[in-house]
Parts: C-alpha cells; structure tokens; sequence
C-alpha cells in the first residue's frame, strides 16, 4: 500500500484545490495514469500516478484544498482487495512492512537481511534491487513531478531520465540495513482499520461516478451546492450539461436551502431562497485569489501614476482592414496592431519594460508581452514569451490562441509567467477608458478603450472620426513623467499614421 502525496506544481505553489477526480475507490490505475485534476493559482493542471494498483481511498472531496505534501490517494498492490487487508498483514508482516512492491520513484527498498551489524549491506542490497528494476522489474513513472523522481528510465524516452543518472541516486539513497519487521498484530490492526477506505464500485456505500466533461459544469453545481450524482445527465451517453444544473436549480423549492460544508475549507454556501434572507459565500481562492493578491500587492508596493490621451485611430482601422483583405486566413486585431506599436515603443523606452528588485531597476533584453483576457473563471493574464521577434500576423495568431487556451482552461503555468509589460483592451467591455492596476512585478501596463465615432477637428474641420482612448499606469520609482508620456505619445502616433511606423519596423 502506498500514499501519493499532493506534489510540488512548480512556480512556488504551496496548495491546489482538487477539481475533479479521474478515479474513484476499487478502479485499477496504471503508472502515469492521469488520476486527478487540480487548480493551483496558475492553471488546472492533470495529476498522474507514480504507482500501479488499486485505488483505496482518496483523501480529498472535489472543492477542497490541500496542501502540497498532504495525502492525495491511496494506491494498494494489483492482487489487494479491501476484504483481504488486514488477513495478508497477519500472514505475512513482511509484506505490510514495505515489501509491497511500492515504493517512491527513487527511493530503493532493500531486500530483508538479518540483524546485525553489515558495513556494506545497505548499499549493496540498494544495488541489487535497482539492477533489478532495470532489468524488468517494477516499472517506473515517466511523469516527473517535483519531488517524484524516476528509478529508472521508461520506455517512454519523451520525458524519460538518463538510467545512469537514476541508478546513482538510488544507491546514493539507499538505507544501510533494512527496517526490521513490525509486530503482526499491530500491522494487522493498523491494515484491519484501513480497510474500509477500500468501498468496491457497485456497493451502496461506493460513489456513483458521474459523467461531467466541462469543468465549468462541475464549478458552477459545487458553488450552488448540487449533488452532481444525483442528476441525471441528458448530453450524449448520460453526460451531465450546464443545462441539466440550471434546470435541477430551477427545480429547488422556495425555502431557503441548508447550508452546505465546502470541503477542506472552512466556508459554507447558502443558497438564496425567494426571502431574500440568505446569502451565498464563495471562497476567495485558486486563480481567484492569486488575481487578488497580486493585485493587492501591486497597491502596495507600487506607487503608480496613470497618464491618458484621445487617439484619433482611423487610419489604424483602415489599416487593418486593408492586412485583413490581403489575407483573409491569416487575420489581424486591433489588440495585435496595438501590441505592435507597443513593442516599437519599448524599444525606444525599455525603462518600462522593467521590474524593480529591492534597489535595482532591471531591465531585461527581450519583451514578454502579457496580456489581459476576461474569461469564464475569472481574469488571466497570458505571456506571448519573446514577443518582439514576432511578425504582426504572428502577434495575432498568439493572442487569439492563448486566448482560446485560457476559456478552455488550457493554459499551463509557463505560460502564464515571466511577462515584462502588459497591454489590455479594456475596449470590449464598452468602456472608454480605466486607470488598471499594474501586473506586479511588472512596472507598466497600457489599455485601450473602445474605438467609437466622435467630432474631431482635421485641418481646422470639424469631422466625424474613428477615436479610441490609451491610458498608461506606471511604476513612478522605474522611470518619470517624461518617459511615460513620451511612450504613450509615440504608440498614439502610431495609430494615428500606421504607415509613418514603418520606418521602425
């Protein structure tokens, strides 16, 4: 029996909150099978198994939070079965000792030797039982995950470790003597009180699996406190659809409902009845509350100025429509145009493609164009990395699939850090302009605002015109007025004669 524990996700993440379970209690799992799926402040993100077995027990509820290091599932060996636990321990103490066949990716497991003293036994039994798995024996995971490494090295080269890099790690980890046995009755007491964690499927007590493919279905029934197994799907093969969750909602009665414990975290929901009465709480969590504490950080820290100018931006509409004409497969938007001429800007100002360490303003050689898109679950800020070596069809084609890959909830956490300047069209919400708040670490962030018709005077003539508004927020300690307006009226000189840009293209 072996405990997968949550592991580390990278970029600092110490928790995730558990989405939805690939497995459930009894089902058999092969290494590297994905058994979970967690949010973490970045992405959602597929957790696989380093082990091959039987699922026991599952230590977390869909809407729970754990920590990394906590208990993630319980996986037995392939012949164990829930009813016979606590018989093999008695028979057998040995194998509830650690003789299972389960054993953490890199850690070896010697064989039992006797008591007593051994120089070299340690090591030589580490040895023997890694040449064993490299010629055959257990198999090894090829996902690594941050504190999972690999023994030896898969059949799958694609992510696989150098055998010889693994074996030296696993002698270098090996105990020098084997633990001794536990007393047969403890183990057999300790498996005895495991074993109902193991519910068979088809058991009244076992968790019927529900069919759900959208995690946004499974989001929106968790927050309004539905059962999801109680639900009776109507999509293809039973799936359970937004449709069904409105339509159980619409069916609730017009008493307040009880309120429901959201698991491993301490709040509750309360659904609203027709009273008025109730209140619903939502847990400030996930990418939520990172958004939150980063924008809360930035207000902090940050003493940031805003600067704002009108943009008569009707040649870049033209201009625009004209790429588009020429190449119809290969479209670009206005958020593309704006990107380009902001990269030229930062070109001429890099002090606003910087970040600020302690007392240093550092600025790095390339740009890391972030950014911001408004999607179902909340606001994400996705970096087109190196975004200055990008042709203009290329800075569209980047921000439209970064874009999808955030709706869909696709995006992994590389690619949403590392950026040094943000731009956001703030446009589409049909607003004309707002001072945002700066992407901490970043020192700078540029929008834009709807492109509407309004009088603007040319050549002395008053005259209906395509207008948009650029509103700059920046870091006041990275650089002064002078270099931020200097920026914002060079990008707003852009738009206004795309064709004088070229000479810098």
């Amino acid at each position: 029996m072996a405990d997968f524990l949550l592991p580390d996700l990278g970029e600092g993440l110490s928790e995730a909150e558990v989405i939805t379970w690939r497995v459930s209690p009894g089902d058999r799992v092969t290494v590297d099978q994905v058994i979970a799926e967690v949010e973490t402040a970045k992405a959602v993100v597929e957790v696989p198994v380093p082990y091959a077995g039987v699922v026991a027990a599952l230590h977390a509820k869909p809407g729970s939070v754990i920590s990394v290091g906590q208990p993630l599932i319980t996986v037995t060996e392939d012949n164990a079965a829930a009813g016979d636990v606590a018989g093999r321990a008695a028979a057998d103490p040995a194998a509830s000792a650690g003789a299972t066949g389960f054993r953490e990716p890199g850690v070896v497991v010697p064989e039992q030797v006797p008591a007593g003293p051994a120089a070299d036994g340690g090591k030589a039994d580490g040895a023997k039982a890694d040449r064993g798995a490299a010629d055959g024996g257990e198999e090894a995971s090829g996902s690594v995950l941050i504190g999972y490494g690999t023994t030896v090295a898969p059949a799958r080269t694609r992510r696989g470790r150098r055998r010889g890099a693994a074996g030296a790690s696993t002698v270098a980890s090996a105990p020098p003597a084997a633990p001794a046995p536990a007393a047969p009755a403890a183990m057999a007491g300790a498996a005895a009180a495991a074993a109902p964690a193991v519910t068979p499927p088809g058991t009244p007590e076992g968790p019927r699996r529900v069919a759900v493919i959208s995690p946004l279905v499974r989001k929106e029934a968790r927050d309004a406190g539905l059962d999801l197994s109680a639900l009776t799907g109507t999509g293809p093969d039973g799936v359970v659809s937004r449709r069904d969750v409105r339509a159980a909602l619409a069916e609730r009665t017009t008493e307040p409902q009880p309120a429901i414990p959201d698991a491993g975290a301490g709040t509750t929901t309360t659904v609203t009845g027709e009273s008025g009465t109730g209140e619903r709480r939502i847990p400030l969590r996930g990418a939520r509350r990172a958004v939150a504490d980063k924008l809360s950080r930035s207000r902090r820290e940050i003493p940031e100025a805003t600067v704002w100018v009108d943009v008569d931006a009707t040649d870049l509409v033209q201009t625009r429509r004209a790429l588009n004409a020429a190449d119809p497969a290969r479209p670009v938007s206005l958020l593309a145009l704006l990107a380009r001429f902001t990269l030229l800007g930062l070109r001429r100002y890099p002090e606003l493609n910087a970040r600020i360490e302690q007392d240093e303003i550092i600025v790095p050689s390339g740009v890391n164009l972030g950014f911001a898109a408004q999607t179902e679950h909340g606001l994400v800020v996705p970096v087109l990395h190196d975004a200055h070596l990008l042709t203009t069809r290329d800075l569209s084609a980047g921000l439209a699939e970064r874009t999808a890959a955030a709706r869909e909830r696709r995006l992994s956490p590389a690619d949403l850090a590392g950026g040094t300047f943000t731009v956001n069209n703030y446009g589409v919400f049909g607003v004309d302009g707002s001072a945002a708040i700066i992407n901490h670490p970043e020192v700078a962030i540029l929008g834009m605002g709807r492109v509407i018709d309004r009088p603007w005077v040319v050549d002395g003539q008053l005259t209906v015109r395509k207008v948009t508004e650029l509103t700059l927020s920046f870091d006041h300690r990275a650089c002064d007025g002078g270099t931020a307006g200097g920026f914002l009226r060079y990008v707003a000189d852009c738009i206004e004669s795309p064709t004088t840009a070229l000479g810098d293209l």
